[in-house]
């Protein structure tokens, strides 16, 4: 006989023993008389006290015998019903209690009861299963309260500057954890105000800055990213004014213009002149010819993107104005961009009058700029979204739709100018990303909220003026109380607006809900056109009483219209293939001739030799416009200039961006058969070209470069007609 089987069958004894004291003692009291508390819970054995509380809820019952005795009989009632027989019938079934096979057992050590059957050969059966499902259920209920009291998300923000107050306004709202002096353990997310590097030993978590994405958005680089856009799809990027970087095309600006106005008199253009590195409307300044350009340190140009000035904009209360919009780069691969549905209209402080000699020094006329404005005695503080210097986007739209303006195709248009701008900038993103965080090197993710600005013409059409990596966040304003006393004001329109997008960003980055909402937002499927909806479109309002998002999603939901756009982004997988080194932006020697080697582009008439005279050539060149660089090397841009020229070469009789098209499918077919570490050796930095010595004469630039420097400047023409 088993040892399971005696220890059973000594339970059972002891409980028919116990059981059939409590039967004499029951016909002892009176069957109107309460059951003390002593004898009913004492008495019983311990499986009995513990199935009685369940069926009672708990300890709710009293101790004191001054109750009903109604109310106590139909608890002992109950109670004796379900572990043994009633005082009635005890007499009559008292032997047949004893011989019972239903028997109620502890499991000693879980405090689990068992009800059991004890079959003929001994050994127990399980019959009460509602008593399992309780606790099952009952569990689950446990397990769903943990999961609801989750752990809050914990936030830096120890390097946030400008953006502080609307930061901690979010995190309050959303009831997340804030860390002002930073921690010493990892946080969820951290807030930079700067830049990526603002916290050099983040290894995990999510940071709210891209490396590179300052660099990218200085003036000459978001020009060069645009304009390569532009070679390939002109009609797709005519949103960007036309634009000349100096001081390296200085010579090409001075004969446009000359060729321009000798070709017609009467044109007058205007052009604005903007530093790469300013902000808030320092150093810029209009001028009409380029012998007006200011020069430093003697006959030096400063760096500088000299721009085409729009001289029909759209005025509203005969003033002009721009518009901020806010965007949120979630990721860079897959790519995803968010718009927030509310934004800033920031005015002009003086009437617009077309450009003359007499006002382009009139700042405050031709410069929306908030933080030259400000100073102004004319600019209007407002606690209305609606009117003063600084309105919500809406209010504008508002006033348009007034006049029959069909704000659904404006919307649209600026929400193309968006996505087409980021697929601009994303293929060098994702060099600077990956110099920073390599493959395989533990990183943060990164996500963005970038300020668009942007200006509508007379006609209604979006123009793009920059991107501001850094964009301010600040939801108050300066004012001064007496003379040189200033005090900080809130500011309605900026709360209303830039508290919303910094909260739905942290809701887009929280860990927990970001695969949700990825697979919520990700599922919409393409339209043939852009479709703004005129209700919310984004559902995602949680359980604590916030709103839905402010921000909507724009891509991948419009993949299908702007994915190919993205040819620039693939020329850029190819560069990063063959870059060889970890943590390096630039491609060597060995990587360039690889590049071509395993792409198969080499032949009788375009020799090795050749391919190292381009490389010199191209890279050299850039390493002269670029000159801050520390790294030799080509750099991704002289990369696709390469490319352009190879493409040229190769596909003679087709328009360029046939030519890159096609070269395309030849190396994306060629590289497609190869493993992925079919790539060239390490190589050091270069500081020189290697056995590449000899200096070649300048004879490869990209059609694309030709073709821009013999085509006349026709745009200041249409911008002087009034559409």
């Amino acid at each position: 006989m088993s040892d399971h089987y005696e220890r059973v069958k000594i339970e059972l004894q002891q409980m028919k023993a116990v059981e059939t004291e409590a039967a004499a003692e029951e016909e002892q009291l009176s069957p109107a008389s309460s059951v003390p508390a002593d004898v009913s819970f004492a008495a019983l054995p311990r499986a009995r006290r513990d199935l009685s509380r369940s069926s009672i809820n708990g300890r709710s019952r009293s101790k004191s015998r001054g109750k009903a005795d109604g109310h106590e009989k139909q608890v002992n009632g109950k109670h004796l019903s379900d572990v043994a027989p009633r005082k009635s019938d005890c007499s009559q079934e008292k032997g047949q209690s004893r011989v019972s096979n239903e028997q109620i057992l502890q499991i000693k050590g879980t405090g689990r009861l068992l009800k059991s059957k004890t079959t003929a050969n001994g050994h127990v059966e399980s019959c009460q299963r509602q008593t399992d499902e309780k606790c099952e259920h009952r569990g689950k209920e446990d397990g769903s309260k943990v999961a609801k009291k989750r752990r809050a998300v914990t936030v830096d923000t120890s390097k946030a500057k400008t953006s502080l107050e609307a930061l901690k306004m979010s995190i309050r709202l959303l009831k997340w954890k804030e860390f002002p002096m930073g921690r010493r353990t990892a946080c969820d997310i951290y807030w930079h105000g700067v830049s990526f590097h603002d916290n050099e030993n983040i290894v995990s978590g999510q940071v709210n800055k891209f490396p590179g994405m300052i660099e990218m958005l200085r003036k000459i680089n978001l020009s060069r990213a645009v304009r390569t856009m532009q070679e390939i799809y002109p009609e797709e990027y005519n949103f960007y004014p036309r634009s000349w970087i100096l001081p390296e095309e200085y010579q090409l600006f001075c004969t446009q213009i000359r060729l321009l106005k000798d070709n017609d008199s009467t044109l007058k253009p205007t052009f604005i002149v903007k530093p790469d590195s300013g902000s808030q409307g320092d150093g810029i300044y209009l001028i009409r010819d380029p012998a007006d350009l200011r020069v430093i340190s003697g006959s030096q140009i400063k760096q500088s993107v000299v721009q085409e000035y729009i001289q029909k904009p759209l005025l509203i209360d005969k003033l002009k104005f721009d518009i901020r919009l806010y965007v949120l780069v979630r990721s860079l691969d897959p790519l995803e961009i968010y718009i927030a549905k509310e934004g800033l209209s920031r005015f002009c402080t003086e009437p617009y009058q077309e450009p003359s000699q007499k006002n382009l020094s009139h700042v405050f006329m031709h410069l929306t700029n908030y933080s030259l404005n400000v100073h102004s005695g004319n600019f209007v503080h407002s606690d209305s979204c609606s009117t003063g210097s600084k309105r919500t986007f809406s209010s504008v739209l508002y006033r348009l739709a007034s006049k029959g303006v069909d704000i659904k195709k404006v919307w649209s248009d600026i929400i193309a100018l968006v996505i087409k701008t980021v697929i601009a900038l994303v293929p060098e993103l994702k060099v600077y990303y990956q110099a920073d965080i390599p493959p395989g090197k533990p990183g943060p993710t990164c996500f963005q909220i970038l300020g668009f600005d942007i200006l509508l013409m007379k006609n209604l059409k979006p123009v793009l003026l920059e991107v501001n990596a850094n964009p301010s966040m600040r939801i108050e304003h300066e004012q001064e109380v007496s003379p040189g006393v200033y005090e900080y004001i809130p500011s309605p329109v900026d709360e209303e607006v830039k508290v919303g997008v910094i909260r739905d960003t942290l809701r887009l980055m929280d860990p927990a809900q970001r695969k949700h909402i990825t697979s919520n937002a990700g599922g919409v499927s393409p339209e043939d056109a852009i479709v703004v909806e005129t209700a919310s479109d984004e559902k995602e309002g949680s359980a604590d009483s916030l709103p839905s998002l402010c921000l909507k999603q724009v891509f991948p939901k419009y993949t299908k219209q702007f994915n190919y756009l993205r040819v620039v982004d693939r020329i850029a997988t190819i560069f990063l293939r063959f870059l060889g080194v970890k943590g390096t932006m630039k491609l060597g020697p060995t990587g360039f001739r690889t590049f071509i080697r395993n792409c198969k582009l080499s032949n009788s008439s375009f020799s090795m030799a050749s391919v190292d005279i381009l490389y010199i050539d191209i890279t050299r060149r850039w390493a002269g416009m670029i000159p801050d660089s520390r790294e030799a090397g080509m750099c991704l841009q002289a990369f696709i200039e390469a490319f352009f020229y190879l493409a040229a070469r190769r596909f003679k009789a087709s328009p360029l961006r046939e030519q890159v098209l096609l070269l395309l499918e030849v190396c994306e077919g060629a590289l497609e058969g190869q493993s992925p570490t079919d790539k060239p050796r390490p190589q050091r930095s270069h500081t020189n070209p290697g056995p590449m010595q000899p200096s070649a004469p300048n004879t490869f630039s990209s059609p694309a470069l030709m073709r821009r420097r013999h085509q006349p400047l026709q745009i200041s023409a249409k911008a002087n007609t009034d559409n």
